[in-house]
């Protein structure tokens, strides 16, 4: 249990670091150009959830994200102590990497996001990026096991550009983003419609897909 717990804890930290860090890292080198900042934060995004859950897949099995462990709740592959326990352990490495990151690029460790991002289009947004991503979970679990970590991260790297909230689906990482006034920030006051949003979708897809992937 300690070893999973350790394992999801990193794992969101490192996740949850590359977002926040290549979203500085790329306002900066691009001249504040939105569009190759946010080409930067998805390559590096997708690159890093198929490294993370190549790793540390068969340790803890990577969920790195409150929305996954709930849907596999759900499906009853994960009991509910062990999923509490998942779940807290991502929200630390969410926080913890907010501070990381802010020190690395020498930025005030506590900050508060200013940026706003409400509205149902960016919920119905959020929505779709979660389910499409335990659809891909799902299906590659059924047909692509060896494939899930490339599968997901190329889901999440894509729902960048196609969805209008540029695919957070993740409320550790949600959550985490209110803390940090950056490229990817969002207003905490925004927050909780976010995670909702994700929540609901995987609820939802947790009831729904089972008759699409079903032997």
């Amino acid at each position: 249990m300690e070893r999973n717990l350790f394992a999801e804890g990193l794992g969101t930290l490192i996740l949850v670091m590359c977002g926040i860090g290549t979203g500085i890292m790329g306002m900066g080198l691009a001249g504040g150009s939105l569009a190759l900042t946010l080409f930067a934060v998805a390559f590096a995004t997708g690159l890093i959830l198929y490294l993370l859950i190549t790793i540390l897949g068969p340790i803890s099995g990577a969920h790195l994200n409150p929305a996954v462990t709930l849907y596999l709740l759900i499906q009853r592959r994960i009991g509910g102590a062990y999923a509490m326990c998942y779940i807290a352990a991502q929200v630390i490495g969410a926080l913890l990497a907010v501070l990381l990151t802010h020190a690395m690029f020498g930025l005030p460790l506590i900050q508060t996001a200013t940026t706003a991002r409400t509205g149902a289009n960016l919920w119905l947004s959020e929505g779709v990026a979660t389910f499409g991503l335990m659809l891909t979970i799902a299906g590659a679990m059924r047909h692509a096991p060896a494939q899930l970590p490339a599968l997901v991260g190329a889901w999440i790297a894509s729902a960048f550009w196609f969805t209008g909230s540029a695919s957070f689906a993740n409320p550790a990482l949600t959550l985490a983003r209110s803390l940090t006034d950056t490229f990817t920030g969002i207003q905490f006051a925004h927050v909780p419609a976010y995670i909702a949003a994700q929540l609901i979708a995987a609820v939802l897809a947790a009831v729904t897909l089972p008759k699409l992937f079903s032997r």
